[in-house]
């Protein structure tokens, strides 16, 4: 130690050494107790986990053993699910081939052809050999594809994003081009029609009727159109009658209902422009049977044509009143709101095109009329009118402000038809709309976007690599490990883009997950619609009415009970059901529901889905091969995405009816 040094010691007093001890002995007991409260919470859901799984477990057994062949329609199955058992079976013989091999601990790549001990061990070698000579390099290649698919369609989400990025950046939205219409002169208000398209609508056709009625616009500049195709007289009866209470209020509203009802709602449409009086009307708005918009749903949309003549259609925004009813419900409402925040938004501001989404929208007559009208070719009429409509010049606008309240499908198999129909129909109308698109005037531009953008990318080649990678190839490089998936592949890129997905609906975070492995789900209902449409295969021109519960937001349910409490009459109402002989119609469906309510009939109930099942069972199989070799990421994710399958094929995620 040096001589200047000072070395200077300070001593803790005893009192604060005796507290810092005792604050010490206090933070271990709060800690005790603190993990011990956890504790009892933990133990606490052990018997609500082990009850739910009880009653899951008895409701699939039940499912399971009530379920027949035919319950699920044939376009469901045919040649893919026929291919899936295939090669489930196969998978299933490899994997105990591959587990025989595990714990015999065959290192035959450095085993000599000489010293192979038996038939079953030069049996796998030689398959070996082969799948590295022969079948390895045919995976690589369908992989490398489809990842190049994967990247493109990656990519085009990636710049639709930043393109919504801006549009909120910059703040740009559609103006309304001139001046607002005079409130006083109600001659300046132009004729609008209102269509309300419905078939079999028991559930909703009353709620969509009053909606369109307490439309706030001049009583003499327009007319609500109530095109009803049901094929249930008694419900037509029922449906005729809500129109003549609407009309006894002044309400200026026609009832149409076909006799031949061919063409599904593009013949139904159809039909009703072709009415005399459709030609004193310049423009027309279409809402489905469930569509509920609001009072100034016109003051917003129509104003939008005003000193714009180029203007063939002005499309709105869906709001969901059941988007929290279910799982089912709360992944569908993240898909549709990326669609309409993302994808119409961004191509109505930077394109002027979009594809009309059926309802919900605002056309302009005449864009009807010179794009050729409403054809019964396809099963998207919407897709269809709204292509002709572009080629022959029109341009649309996306209104995002402006919400229109409707329904979700609550039950998986509703959604499967509807996504059936929304991914066969758009491959059949590519077909024939290619030659129409090659000849027409538009520019070279504009023509790439609606073939490659719009129909090829978005529509084909999406459910294309979405199930040939993730359900095809990525179980079988499980059996072939020499063209293993990289894991950014099938980790890194889907969940990035997951959450690009999600950001429209922020609150839809928690269960950005299982709306990667639901989407890798549907894929197979998809790409299954999209080859059916593409090459005309099964029931590519059938339509079926989404299934509708007649859902109605709280509002919508008091201004409904305030209507009726100021406007019902009881004695006129039976004095009109007497004359009309609709109340032993009344008296004969009330008998049909306590019919339909007893347990001797046959009513609603969950299906078994054996092409998901199928595909459940073939990625578990894959799961297992892999978690041999420890392929850790891959084993994870082929494990959630089986178990994903399952849930869905024994109909655990959407409505439960009991």
């Amino acid at each position: 130690m040096a001589p200047s040094s000072v070395v200077i010691t300070i001593e803790k007093p005893n009192g604060l050494s005796a507290f810092t001890d005792k604050q010490k002995s206090g933070n271990a007991k709060v800690f005790t107790w603190v993990f011990l409260l956890k504790a009892q919470k933990a133990l606490a859901c052990i018997p609500w986990l082990a009850r739910t799984l009880c009653n899951t477990f008895a409701s699939v057994k039940k499912r399971i053993a009530y379920s027949s062949i035919n319950d699920e329609e044939p376009k469901y199955r045919g040649k893919l699910y026929r291919f899936i058992k295939i090669f489930l079976a196969v998978s299933v013989a490899a994997l105990l081939i591959e587990i025989l091999a595990y714990f015999n601990q065959w290192h035959l790549s450095l085993v000599h052809p000489s010293e192979v001990q038996n038939l079953v061990q030069w049996s796998y070698m030689a398959w070996q050999d082969f799948r590295v000579d022969y079948i390895a390099p045919v995976i690589g290649m369908l992989s490398k594809f489809c990842i190049v698919l994967f990247m493109i369609q990656s990519v085009d989400r990636f710049v639709l994003g930043l393109g919504c990025f801006w549009i909120k950046f910059k703040k740009m939205k559609p103006e309304v081009v001139g001046e607002q219409f005079d409130v006083e002169d109600a001659s300046s208000f132009p004729m609008v029609l209102v269509q309300i398209p419905m078939r079999n609508e028991k559930e909703v056709y009353a709620q969509s009727i009053a909606a369109a009625c307490q439309l706030d616009w001049p009583k003499d500049r327009i007319l609500v159109q109530v095109l009803d195709d049901s094929d249930d007289d008694i419900l037509a009866l029922l449906i005729r009658n809500e129109v003549a209470e609407w009309k006894e209020k002044g309400v200026n509203i026609v009832y149409r209902h076909r006799l031949i009802r061919t063409g599904y709602k593009a013949g139904n449409l159809k039909s009703a422009m072709a009415c005399d009086y459709v030609k004193d009307y310049e423009f027309v708005a279409i809402f489905d049977a469930d569509f509920q918009p609001n009072a100034d749903f016109l003051q917003h949309t129509i104003p939008h044509f005003k000193g714009n003549p180029e203007l063939g259609l002005v499309q709105t925004r869906w709001s969901f009143v059941n988007k929290d009813e279910n799982l089912l419900t709360r992944l569908q409402n993240i898909n549709l709101c990326f669609h309409f925040e993302v994808e119409q938004q961004v191509n109505g501001i930077f394109l002027n095109f979009f594809g009309f989404n059926g309802t919900a929208g605002v056309w302009r007559i005449k864009a009807l009329e010179d794009s050729g009208g409403w054809l019964e070719r396809t099963t998207v009429e919407d897709m269809d009118i709204a292509v002709r409509a572009h080629l022959n010049g029109w341009k649309f606008i996306y209104l995002n402000d402006v919400k229109v309240l409707c329904e979700l499908p609550e039950s998986y198999e509703a959604y499967k038809k509807q996504q059936h129909r929304w991914h066969s129909g758009p491959m059949q109308l590519f077909r024939l709309c290619l030659p129409d698109i090659i000849k027409s005037k538009i520019s070279t531009w504009k023509k790439a976007n609606l073939i490659f953008l719009f129909f090829l990318l978005r529509k084909l080649i999406l459910p294309f690599y979405s199930f040939t990678l993730f359900c095809i190839i990525l179980p079988l490089t499980m059996f072939v490990p020499e063209a293993e998936l990289p894991p950014w592949v099938i980790c890194y890129v889907p969940i990035a883009m997951s959450i690009l997905n999600i950001l429209p609906s922020p609150k839809s975070f928690p269960f950005l997950m299982p709306y990667l492995l639901f989407e890798n789900t549907m894929s197979v209902t998809k790409f299954q619609a999209m080859v059916s449409g593409l090459f005309q295969l099964g029931s590519t021109y059938e339509w079926v009415v989404t299934k509708k519960l007649g859902r109605s937001s709280e509002s919508d349910l008091l201004a409904l009970a305030e209507r009726e409490l100021k406007s019902l009459n009881e004695e006129k109402i039976q004095r009109r059901l007497s004359e009309s002989g609709l109340d032993k119609m009344v008296d004969k469906l009330k008998e049909q529901e306590e019919e339909e309510s007893t347990p001797f009939v046959k009513t609603k109930r969950n299906r078994i889905y054996r092409k998901e099942l199928a595909l459940a069972f073939l990625l578990l199989t894959a799961a297992g091969r892999s978690f041999l070799s420890a392929h850790g990421i891959h084993f994870y994710f082929l494990l959630f995405q089986g178990l994903s399958f399952l849930v869905v094929g024994l109909d655990l995620i959407g409505e439960q009816v009991n």
